[in-house]
């Protein structure tokens, strides 16, 4: 009986124990059960999305062969309107853009390379968008406008490659001397190894800039 009676002492406390502590506790389990099936979902989704947007990333390199630049513009489309979060995405623009610069249809081009800038998740694809703009609008004497793309912040890998385009800009506006300094600047924020120095080097010489100095 004395086992019987600890038995029944026990279950009573636990009775007790739940009646104060169970619906706190049955909430938690809500909530992190919940929280558990929403990441489980999420990543489902995810997975999904990646899946799908890569199929359709197939049939723009199809299109791009084909040199189809009306269905290229199309998948374009249906990327950033259903997948605008992905990497795909942002790869499709770009290639969009390519595609209809190829063509001579600039509008179209700019439009594309906008798109990554504004909507790009990957400060490398916008940086890459951004350069590429800087070359049309070179193309289209929108100088000012140019040069203010280039003054934004790019990643460092790029420095060099910024600063060549905005010596390009600056020659086309006659102003030699900033010119000269941004190729110097292009020059020493390249690579020894980059074959592109050779092409700088070459402008640079042509305006008169001298020897580069050596590259870090």
């Amino acid at each position: 009986m004395a086992y019987d009676h600890a038995e029944q002492e026990q279950l009573a406390s636990l009775k007790s124990w739940w009646k104060q502590y169970g619906n706190l506790i049955t909430w938690l389990l809500i909530i992190v059960l919940g929280a558990y099936a929403a990441w489980a979902a999420w990543g489902a989704y995810q997975n999904k999305q990646a899946n799908q947007a890569a199929q359709l990333y197939e049939e723009l390199q199809k299109a791009v062969t084909a040199q189809d630049k009306d269905q290229v513009q199309r998948v374009a489309a249906d990327m950033e309107g259903k997948f605008p979060g992905t990497a795909y995405a942002q790869m499709t623009a770009l290639a969009a853009a390519k595609s209809a610069f190829d063509a001579n249809d600039f509008k179209t081009a700019k439009a594309q390379l906008q798109w990554v800038i504004d909507k790009g998740v990957s400060d490398d694809y916008k940086a890459i968008a951004s350069i590429r703009l800087a070359g049309i609008l070179l193309d289209e004497k929108a100088y000012d406008e140019g040069l203010k793309l280039l003054s934004a912040s790019f990643p460092a890998q790029f420095a060099g490659v910024v600063e060549d385009r905005k010596g390009d800009i600056l020659m086309a506006q006659n102003k030699l001397d900033e010119a000269r300094t941004a190729y110097q600047a292009a020059l020493e924020k390249t690579d020894a190894k980059n074959p592109g120095r050779q092409l700088i080097q070459i402008k640079l010489d042509a305006i008169g800039g001298g020897a580069a100095k050596k590259a870090a």
